[in-house]
Formats: structure tokens, sequence, C-alpha cells
């Protein structure tokens, strides 16, 4: 695998990249191959002011790649050859460009419609180039759509302070006062902020336990990092839930080494089905919370 590529992956998510790295070489390589394209991607319009010229710039040159061939773009090549050998539907990626033309200059979302609409692009259909990488059955599509639409809300929630210096919001304020989530309302109100916060946990550990019906649909070589990432998302939504003000003082993400103890915990529990069940162990964590 191309080092660039690697690298890429490694420095855009610290959850992502370590989880990955215990698929199977084959999948890993193609998950590489993927994240390099949506991460490039997303880095164009995640700028201050956003760069409008070189987004549209990697989005012509994909297109000339899908029509004509190689572009000598590693990225883009990458992804391309992808996409046709493992028959990508054309239309996810349309899908996914046009999430990240939104960040071009919508920067409010009114209703949960209008997020779930820039998720279908930006996290719902990263979810299908999975299972497709995965090869799994159809059947599991809905869940892995479910998958990347709970993560995308712990982002949300997470990166409250972030997206606000890019002048976003991407959590569905609802008739809500746009004030209330910068740090300055947040702690002038912390009762109606708090309520905020766990409506969109709400949704978040609805969502995370539609998805984890599709876990039965992968195989156990599989699951280890596709639950590692899951249950890191997972602790983080515990983390915020515990003390919502925390989104304006760090960023909420676990540590390689909880991770990686994750990760071994998974690989006992699904290979050997010893030891306590993760969903005994959320229980508990929501019951003291």
């Amino acid at each position: 695998m191309n080092e660039r590529l690697r690298q890429i992956f490694k420095k855009g998510s610290r959850t992502y990249f370590t989880s990955s790295i215990f698929f199977p070489r084959d999948v890993r390589e193609d998950v590489f191959r993927l994240y390099g394209f949506v991460r490039v991607a997303d880095d164009f319009v995640d700028q201050v002011p956003p760069d409008r010229e070189g987004f549209e710039a990697f989005v012509s040159l994909y297109r000339q790649a899908l029509e004509q061939g190689p572009s000598g773009d590693l990225v883009i090549d990458s992804f391309v050859e992808l996409a046709g050998r493992l028959e990508f539907d054309p239309a996810w990626t349309e899908a996914f460009l046009h999430s990240m033309a939104l960040d071009l200059g919508k920067s409010r979302y009114g209703s949960l419609e209008e997020t779930l609409h820039y998720i279908y692009g930006s996290a719902e259909v990263i979810g299908l180039y999975m299972a497709r990488i995965m090869g799994l059955p159809e059947q599991a599509y809905p869940y892995a759509m479910m998958q990347g639409r709970a993560m995308q809300m712990i982002n949300f929630i997470r990166d409250i302070q972030e997206d606000l210096e890019l002048g976003r919001i991407y959590l569905p304020l609802q008739g809500l006062d746009p004030a209330l989530l910068q740090e300055e309302g947040a702690r002038k109100d912390p009762r109606a902020f708090k309520g905020f916060i766990g409506k969109m946990l709400h949704y978040y550990f609805q969502w995370q336990e539609e998805a984890e019906r599709g876990y039965a649909y992968i195989p156990k070589r599989y699951l280890i990092p596709i639950k590692t990432a899951s249950d890191m998302y997972k602790w983080t939504g515990l983390v915020i839930q515990r003390d919502p003000l925390v989104v304006y003082t760090r960023k909420v993400k676990p540590s390689r080494g909880r991770i990686l103890l994750q990760i071994a915990g998974n690989t006992l529990r699904i290979f050997t089905g010893r030891g306590t069940t993760h969903a005994g162990v959320f229980q508990r964590a929501k019951a003291k919370n």
C-alpha cells in the first residue's frame, strides 16, 4: 500500500486508523483507498475560508478519471480503481460530493431532516462503501448506513466548538437560538444546553442500537475493528453525556491505548465468547450516569 494513503488515514483519524489496522491486509488496503479519497475531499472544505477552487478541481479530476482513465492523482485513481473493482454505486459518490459541496456555503441546519440529508452523503454512504469492501450481503446495508449515521452524530456533538470556528452548526436547531451552542450561551444556560445535547445523544443511542443489529452479518475477522470503532464512539458519547460542557474544553477522543485495550477485549469476546459482553458494560455505564 502506498505510504501516502496510509499517512492520510493515520493523520486524519486515530480511532478509525487504529481499529482498521486489524482488518486483514486486503481489506485494510481498500479501507485506506476509501479513506484517502473522502479525507482529501473533506479537507478542501474544512478550511477558513473553504478552498472552493481546490474542491471543484478535485471533483472535476475525479469525474475525468471515471470517464477517461487514470488522472495521475494517486488518491483519486486509487479510489476510482476501488469503486470499479467493487462496483460501488456512482450515486453514493455523488451524494458524498454533494454533502461536501454543502460545506462551501450552508452553515445552519434547522431540522433533523436537513441534518439527515447532509449525513446521508457525508456518513451513511461511507457505511455502504464499507459494506461493499467487506463483501456483506445487501440485507446488511441499512445497518451499515445507520452505523455511519450514528457515528456522524457523535462527531457533530463532539466537534461543536471546532465547527463553530468554521462557521457551521450541523446539529438540527429545530427553532433553537444558535447562541445557545456558543460557549458563552451554553455556560449561561447549562440546563438548556444539557437538554439539547441529551436529545442529540438520544438520537445517537437509538441509531447505534439499530446499527448493532447488523453485526450478525459481519464475519468475525471484520467485526473486531468495526465494533472497536463503534465502542470508542459510544465511549465518547458517554463522556459527553456526563458533562456536556466538556465539548468546549477539549476534544473528547479515546487514547490509542484505550483503543488497543478495546480491540483486545473484543477479540476475546468475539472469538471465544468469554468475558463480559459490551452490552452489559454499556448498560452499567448508563446506570452510573
